[in-house]
């Protein structure tokens, strides 16, 4: 019997500890002869993650026991971490990162040894970091791409394709270590070699592009003895962003470009000096590629058939087979809406990973031979009764001027519980990271453990989002702080004004972009009844001038613009100069190893509203970095931000903490 109870107060056996085990999700599927490999999280580990392998015979194990740590932090967000072959004899071998120190490590796991290192330490800056590796068994090497810091600061750093040997000559002799491209360009992708093995092709790009922005596709010869030679720019430019390139079977490239406007897949034959690249599919507004954020994402495979695996569309993603001859495109079969940038092939086999509103992600295969999908590793299994699931609403918001904003709404529900007549629910507003970044149409827990009590959630893919177009992504130039703030008050407003939401109960919540986007909020506007902001980003003079990473460095280039030309651009939108106009309770969370937003951001903004009377609270999490993998953290943060709700709003929850809120 259906029982009535005021929003907020529902009970839930979705608690903050459950919700944490099932953090996180597998990554960085890849295949070892018959083999399917791919790591997963372990947030009961200290957040550590294991490398997974799946047998011809169906059997699944982890890899690698721990404390080891597959996971790279090149560029900082870090890429393929690992990479293995079959041989002839003794079972495969894997080359991996290890996370605490970031080296190379080859290892034969059918074999009596333990792992050996391939890569020496250095003590400048933040040393040696390998990412995107490709094993060479034929010729003793792994090749793969090198970050070098040269200095302390972050962006004293030099990034090159290197190979390593297999053998371990180069674990104390960094001269072992051969350096198969120049430093001409500041970010580069691991190497793509074509099937002959003649020759080579990768992505470049440079300060201040993003990757979203502009890249180059750069190839080469390589001679028999394993070197570049003549170099040259194949496609790309300044305005437009290749973000995956492999080779096909006959020599020619593909390519996914987003010179159309969309990120599609497009092909340079074999014997072009220099394109034009051809569009493979015919013009679909979607999208077949997406914001390289890691090195060696992979939105699409090609399969010894000739046929080509893609992940694409709009807003949500589908796992599709192309016909390259003919553009037909058949979709896998399945209730999946989203497919995350990895894919491995074998035989006629795709394996990718994928989630749905109602399964978290799981590695999935397609036969492309029968069209049947079957789940082979990380299947979902129910942490809780499905009806306390969310069910979420595809929405399209009208912002300022009439302009679209997409957003993924997930009313209350509650199997045995409704509110009272009359009542209006609380509702959340969430702001993803990136900012180029979007929301996935999957089960998160996190949500359900919101909507379960009564709390409704709003998943905002505000301008400047990813999987709508570049016109879409580009919105955010020059404007962040301004559109995203409005997009995200539009479809909280919304809400209220259409009767969903309690308009005086609205909140709004995110993490580093989505952080400064809810510290933004909070300063600009009185839309909000309070906000928890998570790893923000709060003053923008600062993380321009060196308190951030190489990779984002220049992002506030195009983000805000040149700094300086506007530098009270950079002052006036900066939440830390802008607590005079905070009267809003908030929560700030911060990782005190975060080199990406560093925790003095916290400090300084903290340090503004001393005396101000504003109710807040401030938890700072020791090892924890850009993002929280700890099952202890997860849950002391979702427990915090329930009982900042509570506060504000105006109802009991006696199953978590009292949050302590400073004035």
């Amino acid at each position: 019997m259906v029982s009535t109870e005021a929003y907020g107060t529902w009970p839930s056996p979705i608690d903050a500890a459950l919700t944490a085990a099932q953090d996180g999700r597998p990554e960085f599927v890849g295949t070892v002869g018959d083999e399917v490999w791919w790591t997963e999280p372990r947030p009961a580990e200290g957040g550590r993650r294991a490398l997974v392998r799946r047998r011809a015979d169906g059997t699944t194990g982890s890899v690698l026991p721990a404390p080891w740590n597959p996971r790279s932090r090149v560029i900082e967000y870090g890429g393929t971490p690992w990479a293995g072959a079959p041989r002839e004899e003794g079972g495969p071998l894997v080359v991996f990162v290890h996370f605490p120190d970031q080296r190379l490590y080859a290892w034969a796991p059918d074999g009596p040894d333990e792992p050996w290192p391939l890569t020496p330490v250095s003590d400048v800056g933040g040393g040696l970091r390998w990412v995107d590796p490709q094993v060479r068994p034929e010729c003793g090497e792994v090749w793969c791409v090198l970050e070098e810091f040269t200095g302390e600061a972050p962006t004293d750093v030099r990034r090159v394709i290197a190979a390593v040997p297999l053998d371990g000559s180069a674990a104390a002799d960094r001269g072992a270590v051969r350096e198969l491209t120049d430093d001409r360009n500041r970010f580069v992708t691991g190497p793509r070699l074509s099937r002959d093995g003649r020759r080579v092709a990768w992505i470049a790009w440079d300060h201040p592009r993003m990757p979203w922005d502009g890249t180059l596709v750069k190839t080469a010869e390589v001679t028999p003895d394993g070197t570049f030679t003549g170099t040259r720019t194949l496609a790309g430019g300044p305005d437009e962003s290749v973000v995956q390139v492999e080779w096909d079977r006959d020599g020619s490239l593909l390519l996914v470009s987003d010179t159309a406007g969309w990120w599609e897949l497009h092909r340079i034959g074999p014997d072009a000096a220099a394109g034009p690249a051809v569009r493979l599919c015919p013009a679909r507004d979607e999208e077949f590629g997406g914001a390289l954020w890691r090195i060696g994402l992979r939105w699409f495979q090609v399969l010894d058939n000739g046929l080509v695996a893609v992940v694409h569309g709009r807003g949500t993603t589908a796992l599709g087979v192309l016909d390259p001859e003919t553009g037909e495109l058949v979709d896998a079969v399945g209730s999946w809406t989203a497919w995350a940038e990895t894919l491995a092939v074998q035989d006629t086999r795709v394996i990718g990973i994928a989630a749905s509103p109602h399964t978290s992600y799981e590695v999935v295969e397609l036969d492309t031979a029968t069209g049947h999908t079957r789940t082979v590793g990380a299947a979902h299994r129910d942490a809780v009764d499905p009806a306390y699931h969310p069910e979420p609403v595809v929405r399209t918001f009208s912002g300022p001027g009439g302009r679209e904003i997409h957003a993924h709404v997930y009313p209350p529900r509650h199997p045995d519980r409704t509110g009272p007549e009359g009542e209006r629910p609380p509702y959340v507003i969430w702001a993803h990271g990136g900012p180029t970044g979007r929301t996935p149409l999957v089960l998160d827990l996190e949500i359900a453990y919101f909507t379960s009590r009564g709390i409704g959630v709003a998943e905002v893919d505000y301008g400047g989002s990813t999987g709508y177009g570049r016109a879409y992504r580009e919105r955010l130039r020059g404007q962040w702080g301004v559109v995203d703030v409005e997009d995200c008050a539009a479809v909280a407003l919304g809400l209220a004004d259409e009767g969903s939401a309690d308009r005086d109960r609205l909140a709004i919540r995110g993490g580093s972009a989505g952080g400064w986007t809810t510290a933004a909020s909070l300063t600009q506007n009185d839309v909000y009844a309070c906000g928890a902001i998570s790893y923000p980003i709060l003053d923008l003079e600062g993380w321009a001038t060196g308190e951030t990473h190489d990779f984002e460095s220049q992002y506030l280039e195009s983000l805000v613009g040149p700094y300086a030309e506007v530098p009270e651009r950079y002052r006036d939108r900066s939440p830390v100069n802008r607590t005079d106009r905070l009267t809003t309770p908030f929560l700030l969370l911060q990782g005190l190893d975060d080199p990406i937003c560093p925790p003095v951001q916290c400090e300084r903004f903290l340090a503004a509203i001393e005396g101000r009377g504003i109710p807040h609270a401030y938890l700072s999490f020791a090892g924890e970095g850009h993002g929280f993998r700890r099952a202890d953290t997860v849950q002391r943060a979702l427990e915090a931000e329930l009982s900042l709700y509570a506060q504000t709003f105006g109802f009991e929850r006696p199953d978590v903490p009292r949050l302590e809120l400073k004035k």
